[in-house]
């Protein structure tokens, strides 16, 4: 068998490949200069989480914002972590409006896996990347303080409503941002696990998504990122609607265009918005460097949400 030799560029293609990294540092600068000292909250999550390749990816990207004097802040999910465990343990879950019906023993495996396994894997990661990372939840320093969830059905022959129980299902009803500010301070970047203690001394699993939005907007931060499994708002033909109002959403809402999961998402950002965070972002987080792509070029990888 002959040999296969690998050829180094010819000095033309290897100034080429100098020149488009030149290129893309410069476009970037100007990001770089406006955005130093500001605060980005990411939500990481999705099927991404379990893909080591892009755990890498995402880990390289955070570590880059620390090291460009942008402060990110990361708040993580596990979902599908989580049903992976009761699924061992043979406890059977339910949902209402995508929100899982959580008991007292599935809280205590929810915290578990999200306050464990996960936050801890993350900062490792990040560690691996050069980064200083710190593992967290909503119960640290009194970070946030969750209130109980409740949803109601509606029965379709007598139209009668009735409030569901979703248990021990909550959301952010204050945030204290302080143990947030000290870790940055001391040049750390947190990592959340969406866990948090209600008024009631109950310990409540939380929405990542709902979480990181509070936390963008007590922060006031530059940018919140909701990075999932979809590229961002598709329009009816399937083309990435880049950016939007709250308008915007309202109507394509009406309309039957944004429906599912992407609902309670938006909400999300213009809730985020609308409470002091500059702009939000929808962005396929199985995308390699995507978050990247999304800030720091002029063509950018998803939804940008405005108020």
């Amino acid at each position: 068998m002959t040999p296969v030799t690998k050829t180094k560029p010819s000095a033309p293609a290897a100034q080429m490949l100098d020149l488009s990294k030149a290129e893309v540092l410069i476009e970037a600068l100007p990001y770089f200069q406006r955005y130093a000292g500001r605060t980005f909250v990411v939500k990481y999550g999705g099927h991404a989480m379990g893909d080591p390749e892009a755990a890498r990816d995402f880990a390289e990207d955070i570590v880059l914002l620390k090291a460009v004097g942008i402060n990110p802040v990361v708040v993580h999910g596990g979902g599908p972590q989580i049903g992976q465990m009761l699924a061992r343990l043979g406890v059977e879950s339910t949902f209402v409006d995508g929100l899982r019906v959580t008991d007292e023993a599935t809280a205590k495996i929810a915290e578990m896996v999200l306050s464990g396994a996960i936050n801890k894997e993350l900062v490792s990661w990040i560690a691996a990347a050069g980064g200083k990372a710190i593992g967290i939840s909503g119960k640290d320093g009194g970070l946030v303080t969750a209130r109980k969830v409740t949803r109601t059905t509606r029965d379709p022959e007598s139209l009668i409503e009735s409030v569901v129980d979703l248990g021990f299902v909550g959301e952010p009803d204050h945030v204290d941002t302080s143990v947030i500010d000290t870790a940055v301070a001391a040049g750390m970047i947190p990592v959340i696990a969406p866990i948090a203690p209600g008024a009631d001394g109950a310990t409540y699993n939380i929405n990542a998504d709902t979480m990181a939005g509070a936390i963008a907007a007590a922060l006031g931060a530059a940018r919140l990122f909701l990075l999932t499994d979809v590229a961002g708002v598709l329009d009816g033909e399937g083309k990435l609607l880049t950016d939007l109002t709250p308008a915007d959403i309202a109507k394509l809402r009406e309309d039957g265009v944004i429906r599912g999961g992407m609902v309670p998402k938006l909400e999300t950002c213009i809730a985020a918005v609308e409470a002091g965070c500059e702009a939000a972002v929808v962005l396929d987080g199985r995308v390699g460097h995507a978050m990247l792509l999304e800030f720091f070029t002029a063509r950018g990888a998803g939804t940008l949400v405005r108020a």
